[in-house]
């Protein structure tokens, strides 16, 4: 009876098989990733997943158990020292599988890459940045929501707050601005008045002090015109 007992053979009797598995798992440890067809992959997947799961324990015992499995020394220390580390908190799924758009030339068989995990330094990264982001629960799903709307509202609240601060800092600058350059100009003005008046007292005193030469003058020559009327009078008594 063969009840349930179902997988593929993949076209091999049971050593060939065993014989392929074991070195496409030992270059998978080796190289972290392999082109093969999508039936290979999905078997090597079964095949290497379980001695992943026992080099979390290193042990003589479990490294000679994966070494009856992979019969290949280098790929069991790199399987003990590099690998085991990195996927010692992975509760399994230590493998992907990632169907390719070609197909084998040969007999048209759909291929395939199989890849460690933990050794694809683009999807680690996604992965991190997705688990970043904070997980919430269904439960109290109204309260949660309440909260948020009252938080929604407040940070509303906040902006609009922060919007008008701004509008009056800004007011309040336009206004000093005017100031200062009303209070400029009215310097200007009086500046150019106070010169002004300077100029004019300055011509005023010109005029003043014109006008004291003049009378000075007229002053000096007086006595003179008098002088020569008193000696034309002397000459006519005389005569």
């Amino acid at each position: 009876m063969r009840h349930r007992k179902a997988f593929n053979h993949l076209s091999r009797k049971a050593p060939h098989r065993k014989a392929m598995l074991a070195n496409m798992a030992s270059s998978l440890i080796k190289r972290k990733r392999i082109t093969t067809t999508t039936a290979k992959a999905k078997a090597l997947r079964s095949y290497i997943e379980p001695l992943i799961t026992k080099s979390k324990n290193d042990t003589t015992h479990s490294r000679r158990v994966v070494f009856s499995y992979l019969q290949d020394k280098d790929a069991v220390t790199e399987l003990f020292r590099e690998v085991s580390p990195k996927v010692m908190e992975r509760a399994g799924g230590y493998t992907r599988i990632l169907k390719l758009d070609q197909n084998r030339l040969g007999d048209n068989a759909e291929l395939a890459m199989i890849e460690l995990v933990d050794f694809n330094p683009n999807l680690i990264t996604e992965e991190k940045e997705k688990a970043g982001g904070a997980r919430r629960r269904r439960r109290g799903g109204k309260k949660k929501s309440a909260q948020e709307s009252a938080e929604q509202a407040a940070g509303v609240k906040e902006e609009a707050s922060a919007a008008e601060e701004d509008q009056t800092k800004a007011e309040t600058e336009e206004t000093t601005v005017a100031e200062e350059k009303a209070d400029s100009e009215e310097m200007k003005t009086e500046d150019t008045e106070t010169r002004d008046e300077a100029e004019e007292e300055e011509a005023a005193e010109e005029k003043q002090t014109e006008t004291k030469a003049t009378s000075e003058e007229i002053k000096e020559e007086k006595p003179a015109e008098e002088e020569k009327k008193d000696e034309t009078k002397e000459d006519k008594k005389e005569s």
